[in-house]
């Protein structure tokens, strides 16, 4: 069955014509153009896939599109200058650059739904996603230093 399709993504209103078996993943790169999210694993365990549904990380592999219906979905493409990427690029926190937006995307979430956040929730938050190309403490160090900044205390910056 073909269903037209209104989702709120980064703030607009977008319309898409989709089967009702369609992922999220799927409309947002094949229908919408919007190929920050990136197709992986496809079965929840990557995280590539990730964008933010109501202020939280969902993996869009495995959300059927429909699903996303009046939510407030948030892409990488959504994010503008964020200090979140500005952290990844200070922190050297990627190399290939293939999971980096699922990994902006759900450690934003992180510092906004938790701006307290301990160590071990970064690291229980940042479980979540997968990088074969670099280490995860650089990921960690980029988190830090947004919440540093946001907590008022000096960034510990590379150079």
């Amino acid at each position: 069955m073909i269903q037209k399709l209104k989702l709120d993504i980064n703030g607009e209103q977008r319309t898409a014509t989709i089967r009702m078996a369609d992922t999220l993943l799927d409309v947002l790169r094949e229908k919408l153009d919007l190929t920050g999210a990136k197709r992986g694993c496809e079965n929840g365990d990557c995280g590539a896939c990730t964008v933010i549904a109501d202020g939280l990380p969902v993996k869009t592999c495995m959300m059927l599109a429909v699903d996303a219906v009046g939510k407030k979905l948030t892409t990488i493409e959504g994010l503008h200058d964020d200090p979140m990427q500005h952290a990844f690029v200070e922190n050297w926190a990627f190399q290939c650059g293939y999971c980096t937006s699922g990994f902006i995307l759900n450690a934003h979430a992180l510092v906004t739904e938790h701006p307290d956040a301990t160590e071990e929730v970064i690291e229980e938050w940042l479980s979540s996603n997968i990088c074969r190309c670099t280490s995860y403490q650089e990921i960690k160090e980029a988190v830090l230093s947004v919440l540093n900044d946001q907590r008022g205390k000096p960034r510990n910056r590379r150079s």
